[in-house]
This record gives structure tokens, C-alpha cells and sequence, in this order.
């Protein structure tokens, strides 16, 4: 996706996966930025971590307390920062900029790929670990009217529930399944990654006939055991291949300050996925 990306730009960039250690994280960042990288992104278990690493802080990323992405920056002659490509030459003063994209990506995706309207929806969110809080932080900052938080530990998703009434006095958070219909049942747990996983919704506390519409984080496999029963209850679905593409292409315009080609990212990426 980001190397079909930056070809469409006309870059002489690419992009690298490395497997990094969660202790050897720092030491990975400060090695990337001696060999003056543009950018690069973190993904689990990174992105909390690289919180305390960074040398500043996006607005993104303090909202949402994770990083995805990072921006390398110089210092101009100014002392003013600037991203790494503004610069012919290695600049002597060089610094970490942290972002997240995720957050924006998921909002993004649930209207574009569900046509789904936020302010005022009643939303059933699953899991209430980073993903998880992330998403219910962002939808919070939309004005749904209600979210219902199950995590396998209820006291994170308590935990969650209680920052989203803090921050946000009027969207109601509680946990467990709700009473009536829903709007948007929103999976942002790993259950239906393996093939055999169970489900991560308690048919027998919540029926999917009461959801308009079903999210799944995952994209692969394109259909988890979640979306398969979703369509078969009579609900609009997809999967997390959009909030994947949309996140992704925010980072690309942080590093290089164009336009992300969307279309050409996303049919790069639908066949580096399905095939």
C-alpha cells in the first residue's frame, strides 16, 4: 500500500517492515533516527509504549494516548522544525514527532464504508484494550449517544466507561450488553483472527438482530465468523481493511506533505490482502 503509494508520487522512497522487540523499541527509534528516516509506523504492541519516547507529542496522539505514527523532524537555521524532506541534507538537530492516525481512520471508515451517522448513535462496542479504547475515546468525541463497553476484564472496561464520562459528560458509557437496538456493533478485539475462534459477542446476552450495522476490526480473513452471522441477521457490515487504508494514508501524507493517492493505495493493498 505505502510503496504503491509513494510510486504514484514519484518518490525515490520505500517502505521497510522491521520486527522489533518491545525492549528493543527505543533503541530501534533512536537507530532510525541517526540514519535519518523520513518517518515510520508502529503498530502492537508499539504504539503505547512509544508515548514516553517521542520528543513531542501531536495533539492526536495525547487525545488518544498511543503513537502510530512518527515524523522526523529537523531544526532550520531558524529554530524553526521542520519534516526531514524539507531538507537537502541531513540537518545537525533532529527529533521524534509523534501522531496517531488510527482514530480519524476508524470514524473515517465507519461513514464511508457503512454510510453510518455518528452523532446521536447508540454503538456496542467489544474489547477495551488499546484499539478498543482508542475507538471509544474517538466516538465518544463524535457525540454518540450511547456506547456499552464488554471487555473480557470488566474492570478495563470500567476503566474506559469512567475516562469517556469525564472527558465526554454527554455521551452515557456503560458497560455490558444493552437492553434494546443498536446502531453499530463494533468488534476491536483479535477474536475471529484464527480460524476456530469463538465469536466475541454473547449471542445469548445480545442477538444481532437487534444491530443496523456490524464492524470487525479484523480484515483477515475478509469475513470473520462475527461479520458471516452478521449478514445473516439482516446487518450492514464490513470489515477493517478500510480503517487500515485510511490510517495508512494520513501517515504517508505526514511524511511527504502531498495528497495521498487513495485509490491506487487501496487496490494495492486489496491484493496484497485477498490475493
Amino acid at each position: 500500500m505505502q510503496n504503491a503509494g509513494l510510486a504514484a508520487l514519484g518518490l525515490n522512497w520505500r517502505y521497510l517492515a522491521f520486527e522489533v522487540d518491545p525492549e528493543n523499541l527505543h533503541a530501534a527509534l533512536l537507530g532510525a533516527k541517526a540514519m535519518n528516516f523520513v518517518g515510520l509506523n508502529l503498530t502492537v504492541p508499539h504504539k503505547l509504549l512509544a508515548v514516553d519516547m517521542v520528543d513531542v507529542l501531536d495533539e492526536s496522539a495525547k487525545g488518544w494516548g498511543a503513537v502510530n505514527t512518527i515524523v522526523f523532524e529537523g531544526q532550520d537555521e531558524h529554530g524553526v522544525w521542520q519534516p526531514l524532506r524539507e531538507f537537502p541534507d541531513a540537518p545537525r538537530n533532529t527529533r521524534l514527532h509523534g501522531f496517531n492516525t488510527d482514530a480519524d481512520a476508524i470514524t473515517r471508515s465507519l461513514r464511508e464504508d457503512l454510510g453510518l451517522e455518528l452523532r446521536g448513535a447508540k454503538i456496542l462496542l467489544l474489547g477495551a484494550g488499546g484499539a478498543g479504547r482508542t475507538a471509544a475515546l474517538k466516538l465518544a468525541s463524535e457525540h454518540v449517544s450511547e456506547l456499552f463497553l464488554v471487555n473480557r476484564t470488566h474492570s478495563k472496561a470500567e476503566a474506559v466507561a469512567k475516562e469517556i464520562r469525564e472527558r465526554h459528560p454527554d455521551v452515557r458509557a456503560t458497560t455490558g450488553y444493552p437492553a434494546g437496538r443498536v446502531d453499530l456493533v463494533l468488534n476491536a478485539t483479535s477474536l475471529g483472527l484464527k480460524p476456530g475462534d469463538p465469536t466475541p459477542l454473547d449471542e445469548q446476552q445480545f442477538s444481532l438482530r437487534q444491530a443496523g450495522a456490524v464492524y470487525d476490526m479484523i480484515y483477515r480473513p475478509a469475513e470473520t465468523a462475527l461479520l458471516k452471522s452478521a449478514k445473516a441477521a439482516g446487518c450492514r457490515t464490513a470489515n477493517g481493511l478500510g480503517m487500515l487504508l485510511y490510517q495508512g494514508a494520513k501517515a504517508l501524507e505526514l511524511w511527504t506533505g502531498q495528497t495521498a493517492p487513495l485509490e491506487v493505495m487501496r487496490q494495492a493493498l486489496a491484493r496484497d490482502v485477498y490475493g
